[in-house]
């Protein structure tokens, strides 16, 4: 698997491990420290308190199209362009 961009959501095939450097997208607040790069790109998006330092990951619980997947969120990974 070539290396994701940061942020990026991905439906995975498997509903009982969550490969390294994701994030299962179950709404989960997290504390942003860990997660610098994820959290600079979402903010508070999806909940968490910036006062608290934590942001939450989206929840996409019950929107898989099959019971043994899921949604991960790349927390790891290539930086995303920006257009300038």
């Amino acid at each position: 698997m070539d290396e994701p961009f940061v942020g990026e959501i991905m439906l995975f095939a498997f509903s009982s491990f969550v490969p390294q450097g994701w994030l299962k997208c179950d709404g989960t607040v997290y504390n942003w420290q860990p997660y610098q790069a994820l959290f600079a790109l979402i903010g508070n998006t999806y909940g968490g308190n910036a006062q608290q330092q934590t942001f939450a990951v989206p929840d996409l619980t019950g929107a898989e199209p099959d019971p043994h997947t899921m949604y991960c969120i790349a927390y790891q990974g290539i930086w995303p362009p920006r257009p300038y």
